[in-house]
This record gives C-alpha cells, structure tokens and sequence, in this order.
C-alpha cells in the first residue's frame, strides 16, 4: 500500500498541467463511452451490461466488439473470445510502461488494470521518469473514472440517446492520440521509423479485420527497429 500511495498520488498535486492536458482525452472519453452504453442498451441488453463490463473489462474497441457480438447473436464465449484477442496488443503496452507502474504489487496490480492505449501514449510522450509516472496515473485514473461514468450516462439514456457516431464525435478520440503521439514522433527518429509502417499495415488492414486487429498489425512496425540492430 505503501508504494502504491507514494508512487502515483504523490506527483499528481505538483503538476496541474498534466491534469489540464489529459483532460482531452478524459473528454473524448466520455463522447465514445456514452455512445457505447446507449448503443449497448438500445441493442438490447440491460443496462448492468454495459456498466459492469466497462468496470472490469475496461477496454473500448474490445467492448465494442464483444457488444457487436452479442447484438448479432453471438453467445457470451464468442464475444468473450473477440475481446480477448482485441485486447492481447496490451500485453506490449504494458511492457513499455512498466517501470511507470512502481515496484509495489497493489500498484502493479491497480495500475495494468489503467493499461489503455490513450494512458499509454500520454505517459511516453513525457520527456522524463517522473513525469511518465505522474502522466500515467493522472491520465489513468481520470480516464478510468470518465469512462464508466458516461457508459453509465449513455446505457441510461438508451434509445433516447443513440449512436453519437452520427454526429462525427467519434473522431474525437483518434484525433487525441495523434496529438500524443506527435511529439514522439518529432524527436525521436526510432520511434519514426517504427510508427511509419506499422501505421501503413494498420491502415492496409482496416477495412479487411475487426475494429481493433489494426492496433495489433501496427506492432509489425517494430520489426523495422529489429533489422536496424541487427545491420548495425
């Protein structure tokens, strides 16, 4: 409990511009999170669905597509078995941040529960340790809290609400994480010659693979830095 406390809590009251800045993704979370909830519900599912699965799930594309699972008649192993595989791309996330986490075995445990694509990207675009920690467990635990909240406000409003994917609001969310990543981008060469053909795979990919799969496809993109080393 000790490192849990120290490690995430302590820089999260000395640096306001990590909270002002994570408070983007935080709100392109809760557009994609209400729409979540309301198309769960307007489906057909209960509104316990949702919510309990964004609660010990927590993971966007795989509840999306273990949803669209269901909805379409799939049983609970087949919608069980999309998210599973939709969310094996954390395993790699969790290894880049995984001296962000702290040593204690409750920080570790609470904080691969926070492993999102969106924390991820915002603690590596930190130019230092402390920083990556404090981006982290800010960006994290906002994150986390948004999101089931506003599933929660979109199951509750239902048919009423609809697919805010008709408004174009759906944008919001990848439009955050380009502007993470950006900064990486521009000052890291390795991480250039990574992301360029791993982002053309994943776009290679997208209209033939379920939403999610590309994030995967964009891992062979690591293979470029790996025949680097071994020509050097």
């Amino acid at each position: 409990m000790r490192s849990l406390l120290r490690t995430p809590w302590t820089p999260l009251v000395r640096d306001s511009s990590l909270v002002r800045d994570s408070s983007l993704v935080w709100l392109a979370s809760g557009i994609v999170g209400v729409s979540f909830g309301a198309i769960a519900v307007a489906g057909g599912l209960p509104v316990w669905v949702p919510v309990v699965m964004s609660l010990i799930v927590y993971a966007g594309s795989a509840q999306f597509s273990a949803v669209g699972v269901l909805l379409a008649g799939g049983g609970p192993f087949a919608a069980a078995a999309t998210g599973l595989l939709l969310n094996t791309r954390t395993a790699a996330y969790s290894l880049a941040v995984a001296d962000v986490l702290g040593r204690g075995r409750l920080a570790r445990f609470v904080g691969a529960h926070l492993v999102t694509d969106e924390t991820v990207a915002f603690a590596l675009a930190q130019p230092d340790p402390v920083r990556r920690r404090s981006a982290f467990w800010i960006s994290g635990l906002g994150l986390f809290t948004t999101w089931n909240v506003s599933v929660l406000a979109g199951a509750l409003a239902g048919r009423a609400l609809g697919d805010t994917a008709r408004f174009g609001l759906d944008a919001a969310f990848p439009a955050v994480l380009v502007a993470l990543v950006l900064p990486a981008l521009r000052e890291d060469a390795r991480v250039r010659r990574a992301a360029l053909p791993g982002a053309a795979v994943a776009l290679a990919v997208t209209p033939i693979v379920p939403a999610g799969v590309p994030v995967l496809a964009a891992l062979t993109g690591l293979a470029a830095l790996y025949r680097r080393k071994g020509t050097a």
